[in-house]
């Protein structure tokens, strides 16, 4: 019986370290998410520069199909699948129309062999994407260009003869906004040099050519509202 206790000891002694370092219960584990279908070749930086847009819908027999491109300019950088059939040959196929695509840079592509119906929808949504970004730019490249014609479109008045000499101006408009006016043409005279600032200020406060003569210049603020006026109905 004595030499049973020792063994019996040493037994326990030898478990210890195995509940020691025992795992605990409440540990969590990471899973993986699953693999999704590669959306290019290699992935585009985000940033400045890059537009993304969805395609439209496609609704197939096989399921509905909605590509995701990514542009640069006009060039297309990346092409992900947000809708796609459940089925082995999409999965597929997938790949190789991306591929193509990258490489065609347009939704002219060939139909992946097995998988008919996907390649159709997948062109169809595609290019409703090229569009819309061909629209967007189209879009962004017309509105500078349209907001700078309406920021600075000068008119030339017309001249008119006075007893003191010619009188002209030029006026610079935003919209509708008489934005500046300058002198064309003026009479050499102290009483009209004078006066043209002043003829002009008030222009610019009344946005009109309805504005009062200088005193001891009534004949070139005549002409001043005469050409004024030209050039305000020229401008439409």
């Amino acid at each position: 019986m004595k030499r049973a206790i020792p063994v019996l000891v040493l037994s326990i002694a030898g478990l210890i370290p195995v509940w020691r370092y025992e795992p605990s219960l409440g540990t969590t584990t990471e899973t993986a998410a699953p693999a999704s279908t590669p959306s290019a070749a290699s992935s585009a930086a985000a940033g400045s520069g890059n537009t993304v847009v969805k395609g439209s819908t496609v609704q197939t027999d096989k399921g509905p199909v909605q590509v995701q491109a990514t542009f640069q300019g006009d060039k297309i950088t990346a092409v992900k699948m947000l809708q796609q059939p459940n089925h082995p040959q999409t999965t597929a196929a997938v790949p190789k129309l991306i591929a193509e695509t990258l490489d065609a840079q347009s939704a002219d592509i060939d139909t992946v062999s097995g998988a008919t119906i996907t390649s159709d929808g997948y062109r169809e949504s595609l290019q409703a994407a090229i569009d819309a970004n061909a629209e967007s730019a189209s879009s962004s490249a017309a509105s500078p260009s349209e907001s700078a014609a309406a920021q600075a479109r000068t008119v030339d008045g017309s001249t008119v003869n006075t007893d003191k000499g010619p009188v002209q101006v030029q006026v610079t408009f935003e919209g509708d906004k008489i934005a500046s006016v300058k002198m064309l043409q003026q009479p050499n005279h102290p009483q009209t040099t004078a006066a043209v600032p002043k003829l002009i200020a008030e222009t610019l406060d009344a946005q009109s050519a309805d504005i009062d003569t200088v005193s001891g210049a009534t004949i070139t603020s005549d002409g001043y509202r005469e050409s004024l006026q030209a050039a305000i109905d020229a401008k439409g």
